[in-house]
């Protein structure tokens, strides 16, 4: 089976345009959304639509569950918590409840897909340093997860009782008796130094993982944003990748 895996749109449509014309070459036999198809850009309910029709595999994120009231935005730094804000004023009733029907997780074989963590994944935890990624892979059944929320790329691997290690996204052949968790990166709001949209191949035949980048229309993007009244950060970060 080859997996195209992607997360983290946040109402980017150039973005996401860009990626699933790219995705057409790639022939994928099952495409997964990680959740957060929502939040920050202009084209919610755009996005909605164009996710729909792509694939029925779709996990919440926490911007698509707080969008409907599902998740505390408190929490929220005040830049996300304006654009949920907006979004859900935006929203059509039919995608609020579209949002609303969205699962935590899901499962396949021995592959976990979740937006945040396998563990506890409504409380949204991020994966980013050692402590984090041992609760992680304690908590994982099975030997591979994917991964959105944090928007950076990252491939998590673990053999055994030795410690957790951190391996280069770009390519990573998979090996027996290691487990994996993969961060797929964001479509619409990469947050690694790179402007570009990112997804990641997944080839479970192979063991194959390989993180892909797409340019797209970025000013086109940021002029949306703004036009919206949305945070000017909100635009000029997608040029930056940060």
């Amino acid at each position: 089976m080859r997996w195209a895996i992607l997360s983290d749109v946040h109402g980017n449509l150039e973005a996401f345009q860009a990626v699933i014309e790219d995705l057409r070459a790639e022939r994928a036999e099952k495409v997964a959304f990680l959740g957060d198809v929502v939040g920050y850009g202009a084209d919610p309910n755009a996005c909605i639509a164009l996710l729909e029709g792509l694939t029925d595999w779709v996990i919440a994120g926490n911007h698509d569950y707080g969008a409907v009231g599902l998740t505390n935005i408190d929490i929220f730094n005040p830049l996300a918590r304006s654009a949920i804000l907006w979004t859900r004023e935006e929203l059509s009733e039919e995608n609020q409840a579209y949002l609303r029907r969205l699962l935590l997780s899901r499962k396949d074989g021995s592959a976990t897909f979740v937006h945040a963590t396998p563990n506890q994944p409504e409380e949204w935890y991020y994966l980013f340093d050692f402590p984090e990624a041992e609760e992680a892979f304690l908590s994982l059944s099975g030997d591979l997860a994917f991964v959105g929320h944090s928007h950076r790329p990252l491939v998590l691997t673990k053999a055994g009782s030795e410690g957790v290690e951190v391996m280069n996204p770009e390519e990573t052949n998979l090996k027996p008796g290691v487990r994996y968790i993969i961060n797929v990166g964001s479509v619409g709001q990469s947050r690694d130094g790179h402007p570009e949209a990112a997804y990641g191949l997944y080839d479970d035949d192979a063991k194959k993982f390989h993180l892909k980048r797409v340019p797209y229309d970025v000013e086109k993007a940021q002029k949306k944003i703004l036009r919206a009244g949305l945070p000017s950060f909100l635009a000029q970060r997608l040029s930056r990748g940060i």
